[in-house]
C-alpha cells in the first residue's frame, strides 16, 4: 500500500510541476499582447515611390506617395503599391510570429515564424527565406514585382483585368 501512496504523490508531484511551468509560460501573454500591438512595419519602394506602413494582425496604418509616384503611368503605380502593401503586411505578420514564438515556441516546440514564412511562399509561389531587410521592398521593378495571380475563370464577376466593369454575356 505504501508503494502505491509514494506513486500517487510522485505523480501528483508531476502534475504540480507542469501547472507551474504552464503557469509560467503564460504569465507572459499580457506583455505579449502588449508588444503585438505595438507592431509596426514601414516598407519603402525601390524607387521610394511608394511607403506602406502596416501594424498588428497585417493592418494597414498609411499609404504615402511621393511625388515622384504621380510620374507613373496608372498601371505601374498600382503594381508599386500592391507589392508594397504586401511587403509591409507580410513583414508585420512576420514580425508578430517572432513575438509569439520569443513568447511560447520553446514551451510548445512551435516555430510560428517559419510556418508563416512557408505559408506566405505557398501564397505567391516563392521559395520560403527570411527577407534580407524587413523594412525595405524587394528590390524589383514594378512589372517584375508583380503577385502571382492564381488561375481562375475569366468570366468571374470580378474579374476587370480587360478594363471592362460590364460582363460580357
Amino acid at each position: 500500500m505504501s508503494a502505491h501512496i509514494d506513486e500517487l504523490i510522485a505523480q501528483f508531484e508531476n502534475f504540480q510541476t507542469k501547472v507551474r511551468q504552464a503557469e509560467a509560460n503564460f504569465a507572459g501573454v499580457g506583455d505579449m499582447q502588449e508588444r503585438i500591438a505595438q507592431v509596426e512595419n514601414a516598407v519603402t519602394s525601390p524607387d521610394g515611390a511608394v511607403t506602406v506602413v502596416a501594424g498588428a494582425s497585417g493592418t494597414v496604418t498609411d499609404i504615402r506617395l511621393a511625388a515622384g509616384a504621380a510620374r507613373l503611368d496608372t498601371a505601374q503605380l498600382s503594381v508599386l503599391i500592391m507589392n508594397t502593401l504586401r511587403e509591409a503586411v507580410a513583414g508585420a505578420v512576420r514580425q508578430q510570429a517572432g513575438i509569439v514564438d520569443d513568447a511560447f515556441g520553446d514551451a510548445f516546440g512551435v516555430n510560428t515564424s517559419e510556418q508563416v514564412r512557408q505559408a506566405q511562399a505557398e501564397a505567391w509561389g516563392t521559395e520560403a527565406e527570411e527577407p534580407a531587410s524587413e523594412h525595405q521592398a524587394a528590390q524589383q521593378t514594378p512589372r517584375q514585382a508583380a503577385p502571382r495571380r492564381r488561375p481562375g475563370p475569366r468570366d468571374d464577376d470580378d474579374y476587370f483585368d480587360d478594363n471592362s466593369i460590364l460582363r460580357r454575356d
